[in-house]
């Protein structure tokens, strides 16, 4: 299998911040979209942890300390895996 391939796999096997349960924190794996650059510029970024503080029309989600509300839309781009309690 290509190493595409399994960045493919991998990918897919994400959920995106939209389906993240509130409440719970996240580590940022992928940022995939048209506007994920200006995310990127903003400092929100892949191994950023992050934490879904509210659904809605915007999701709030908490980094770095700071409450950031983001579209769903653009949640959708945003993929995350749950952190482990440690």
């Amino acid at each position: 299998m290509s190493h595409q391939a399994v960045k493919e796999l991998e990918l897919d096997s994400l959920q995106s911040l939209s389906q993240a349960q509130v409440g719970c924190d996240f580590m940022i794996r992928a940022l995939d979209g048209p506007e994920c650059d200006r995310l990127r510029n903003l400092g929100f970024c892949e191994t950023l942890q992050v934490r879904k503080l509210a659904n809605g029309r915007n999701l709030i989600c908490s980094v770095c300390g700071t409450r950031l509300a983001v579209s769903s839309e653009l949640a959708e781009q945003i993929k995350v895996t749950p952190v482990s309690p440690s």
